[in-house]
């Protein structure tokens, strides 16, 4: 099976969000019944409306920053911050002075908050309440050849 390749990014965005939003651009990379992960761009003094959805999403900042919105309370969010958006909470993010690109990883119907809610209630302090992945590593099927000089990265 072929390595699929979703591109994003510059050139790739269209105007994006909820209705309301001005200076945003997007694009879904993935969505299926399982989930949608877009990518947004935040153009200075851009903002997603606040609104709700039935589905539980992390707001995920990769460069610059901005606001986001939950419920009534709202704060600063900076690259390396994510937000949880609750399902049927209304939420919003926004810009001013500054541009923002962000992840948004929304998960079908709300959270699994028994799930989440047993795994912390077993953590012990300072442990994550996520559950170990169990798995393995895939059998190699070719050889990997050093490649020449004139391979390498795509440009």
């Amino acid at each position: 099976m072929p390595i699929e390749i979703r591109r994003f990014g510059v050139g790739h965005r269209r105007p994006d969000g909820p209705p309301g939003s001005v200076g945003l651009t997007g694009q879904v990379i993935h969505s299926d019944g399982r989930g949608t992960v877009s990518e947004l761009a935040f153009a200075r003094n851009a903002r997603i409306e606040p609104h709700s959805n039935p589905n539980t999403a992390w707001f995920i900042v990769v460069e610059g920053g901005g606001w986001v919105g939950v419920g009534d309370e709202w704060t600063r969010i900076a690259a390396g911050e994510a937000a949880l958006w609750p399902a049927d909470i209304t939420h919003a993010a926004w810009t001013e002075h500054s541009e923002m690109r962000a992840f948004v990883v929304e998960l079908a119907g709300a959270d699994d908050h028994y799930t989440v809610a047993s795994r912390a209630a077993e953590a012990g302090p300072g442990e994550l309440a996520a559950g170990r992945g169990i798995g393995r590593l895939a059998e190699r099927t070719g050889t990997r050849t050093d490649p020449g000089s004139s391979e390498g990265e795509p440009a």
